[in-house]
This record gives C-alpha cells, sequence and structure tokens, in this order.
C-alpha cells in the first residue's frame, strides 16, 4: 500500500466496498452508458455483480473511505467487463440481447504491447486533490511491474476535464474514431485513444 498524503492507494476492492465502487463507476460513466445499460438502478445491479477486485486500484481516505478507482484490462478480464450471462441475470434475454450487440461497438480491440486502462473515477467531493494523478501514476507502476512499456486509455470528446489530466500525465492522441449515428444512443461523437510510453 502507497500512502499520498492523508491517501492511501491500494491494490484491488475490499469487498465492503463493492457498492460504494459501483455507484462511483456509475457516477462518472453514466452519462455515456446511460440510455444503454440504465436504468440506474439495474446498472447498479449489473456492476456489483460484475466488478472484478482483482483489476483495479483504489484510493482510501484515511477513514476507509473509497475517493477513487482506476480499473485495468488484462488477459484474463476486465475490472467492469462481464458477458451476455451477466447481462441475462440482470436485464432478461431480450434486455441482454440488445445491450450485448450495442456495448460491443464500444470495446476496445486487445493489444498485447500495451496496458489497457478500463475507466478512471474519483469521488466529486475528492476532486481536485490530486486523486486521479495518484491512481494513474500507481497504475503506471502496474504496468512496468508487469513488463509493459506504454499504456493506452480512452477518452470522449465531451469529457474536457479528463482528457486534460492525461495530457498532464503525458499521454498523447494516438487516433480518434467517430459513432456516426451511435451517437445519439451514446451521448458522444468520438472517442479519442491515448498513449504513454513507460520509460
Amino acid at each position: 500500500m502507497k500512502g499520498t498524503n492523508r491517501v492511501q492507494i491500494c491494490f484491488g476492492l475490499p469487498e465492503p466496498l463493492r457498492p460504494q465502487a459501483a455507484h462511483l463507476y456509475w457516477q462518472a460513466f453514466g452519462g455515456k452508458l446511460g440510455r444503454v445499460m440504465g436504468p440506474a438502478p439495474r446498472a447498479h445491479a449489473f456492476l456489483l455483480r460484475v466488478l472484478r477486485a482483482d483489476h483495479c486500484l483504489c484510493a482510501l481516505s484515511d477513514d476507509g473511505a473509497l475517493l477513487g478507482i482506476v480499473g485495468f484490462k488484462s488477459p484474463q478480464g476486465s475490472f467492469a467487463g462481464g458477458d451476455l450471462a451477466d447481462l441475462q441475470s440482470v436485464y432478461g434475454h431480450l434486455g441482454a440481447a440488445w445491450r450485448s450487440a450495442l456495448l460491443r461497438l464500444l470495446q476496445s480491440d486487445t493489444d498485447n504491447d500495451r496496458f489497457l486502462v478500463d475507466g478512471l473515477c474519483v469521488a466529486p467531493a475528492a476532486r481536485g486533490q490530486g486523486i486521479g494523478s495518484a491512481l494513474m501514476a500507481a497504475l503506471m507502476d502496474e504496468a512496468r511491474a508487469r513488463g509493459y512499456s506504454a499504456i493506452r486509455l480512452e477518452v470522449i470528446d465531451t469529457n474536457i476535464r479528463a482528457r486534460a489530466l492525461y495530457e498532464r500525465l503525458g499521454f498523447a492522441a494516438w487516433r480518434s474514431e467517430t459513432l456516426g449515428p451511435l451517437r445519439h444512443v451514446f451521448g458522444f461523437s468520438r472517442a479519442v485513444t491515448m498513449v504513454r510510453a513507460l520509460p
């Protein structure tokens, strides 16, 4: 566990914090996924089911409150992935079918050369305190420890604050993809892939 002032960065997600993590993740990405994964109670149920405690790092306050979380992907899975069976358990067979088809359009291709980030979110009351930067720094250390020479993430065009953070941390735009008509479904029109070398 690494200390950053009053914040502790730790690997994994303590089981009692799963509901907080699901809420925080939905706060961060509900605007992007709300029309597909909503309504909110079902989205929360889905996230509670699929969040992988072994695919994230958490920022905790001295009293154990969850201040932020950053997920990652690996050959073994992703922080907030899940599969068709998980969707069916929450949304039923019909609801799972169309949601699965739409979500596949958002999924990044696999990348054997770059460590893949699967979402960064910081509690609203804790923003502006360096927690996002601390989580990303710890994640880059994790990527180096796993032998990666670069780290990669995606940020949507409407998330200007997040992109500014990533640029301050040394990420640079690598490619950009437009959603076309699907922008009306997901609420954004372009996703930018950003990469940072890990010397």
